[in-house]
């Protein structure tokens, strides 16, 4: 059921900067370095041995100041900065939203893909500047650099949503995301 308890934010402009990958007015900015990724990567001891080297920041993700609650549309733009860990490409945690809401992505800059998994299917979307990922309702989702360079993308969701990052911590996703030979992502099976 709906807060009405909580107002609505009033109307107002949000500026999109996509070459620079910005919100204004900025919201909330949230970091994850290596060590906030425990459980992720199948190789756990190439995730220890990143987390006592230099604990490298793997994405930020910068929010406007909509609010994440019932009847609100927040924005945020994730950095994924490229790298592996064990050979795995770096990622964001990944979640399902507990509310099975549906949710955009737009790529901005960079290659990556979006990752999604219900459960029993893994889907896969390539995505390159200008892409639109739809996560429909009920799809656990992470998104993955699949480049050599940052990679961005806009998203778009509904604020009650809710992210349940236990659920991929419990369930997998499917498929985990290597640099293949030629150099493109290649899907392996999660537990594997």
């Amino acid at each position: 059921m709906p807060d009405f308890a909580t107002p609505p934010l009033a109307p107002l402009p949000i500026a999109f900067d996509a070459d620079a990958a910005t919100l204004s007015p900025q919201g909330p900015v949230l970091t994850r370095r290596m060590s906030d990724l425990e459980g992720l990567f199948s190789d756990h001891e190439a995730w220890l041995a990143a987390t006592q080297d230099e604990d490298p920041v793997v994405y930020r993700v910068e929010s406007s100041p909509v609010p994440e609650v019932d009847r609100e549309l927040p924005q945020s733009i994730t950095t994924i900065q490229a790298g592996s860990t064990g050979g795995e490409l770096w990622m964001t945690k990944g979640h399902q939203h507990p509310n099975h809401q549906g949710e955009i992505y737009l790529a901005l800059h960079g290659q990556g893909g979006l990752l999604m998994f219900d459960g029993e299917r893994t889907e896969w979307i390539d995505m390159l500047p200008g892409t639109i990922g739809y996560i429909p309702p009920g799809w656990a989702h992470r998104s993955v650099n699949a480049g050599d360079e940052p990679y961005s993308f806009l998203a778009v969701y509904p604020g009650g949503a809710g992210h349940d990052y236990g659920w991929v911590l419990e369930h997998g996703m499917g498929h985990r995301v290597y640099r293949g030979p030629d150099g493109s992502p290649e899907m392996r099976p999660y537990w594997a």
